[in-house]
């Protein structure tokens, strides 16, 4: 395999310049992070570019990684310009998830990339379902396990509402990954039945969460 593919490397840059200037300047920061009242108010912009936002360095540093990772498995699967559709309808994905979850909390706001960069997670796991991950650097796991773990941990963390984890832009990532990648490559369903049936898992338990009022 080669290098990192150019397409990667501008999402990467954007993100890095966007969140860069985010950490120096206070009031560009402010203006285009998510925030339900302000999205509510008319400023659907906030629902894309919060996804180039970050908190900090370590939470920039650990998206970009992650895409790093898992970006060009996409990318040989399908091209630039599905990595690309895929990137940012998983992004849109997770903003609409985080809206329709916390659409009476006008205070709630959250930013990054991570949504956008699960969908990438979810649509590698699919299209290399026998893909391993280094759980701390060392340990060796398959990738679905950390995915269906991942999407349960973000169940269980929208239910609590305990930290400023923006859990659902995670899970609502995932989904248009997931969902995004089956509609490129439909073949996966006969083809990674299992893989298709156990990520899709997490997704029905908060369904029928959502549906009986348990979230």
């Amino acid at each position: 395999m080669g290098g990192i593919a150019i397409v990667t490397l501008i999402i990467i840059a954007a993100n890095v310049l966007f969140s860069l200037k985010g950490f120096n300047d206070h009031a560009f920061f402010e203006r285009y992070k998510f925030e339900i009242r302000r999205i509510l108010g008319g400023q659907k912009e906030r629902m894309l570019s919060s996804g180039f936002l970050h908190v900090d360095m370590m939470h920039l540093i650990f998206n970009m990684l992650t895409l790093y990772f898992f970006g060009d498995v996409v990318i040989r699967g399908f091209g630039n310009a599905t990595f690309l559709i895929i990137y940012f309808v998983s992004l849109i994905a997770g903003s609409l998830l985080a809206l329709f979850f916390h659409k009476d909390e006008p205070y709630y706001s959250a930013v990054g990339a991570s949504g956008a960069v699960t969908g990438i997670l979810y649509s590698a796991i699919l299209l290399q379902p026998d893909m391993s991950l280094l759980l701390y650097f060392a340990i060796p796991i398959p990738a679905y396990v950390l995915g269906i773990g991942y999407l349960l941990y973000s169940i269980y963390g929208m239910k609590k509402r305990s930290d400023n984890i923006g859990h659902t832009a995670h899970f609502g990532g995932a989904v248009g990954g997931y969902v995004t990648t089956l509609l490129f490559n439909a073949d996966l369903i006969y083809t990674s039945t299992l893989m298709v049936i156990l990520l899709a898992i997490p997704i029905i338990i908060l369904l029928l969460m959502e549906k009986t009022g348990k979230i």
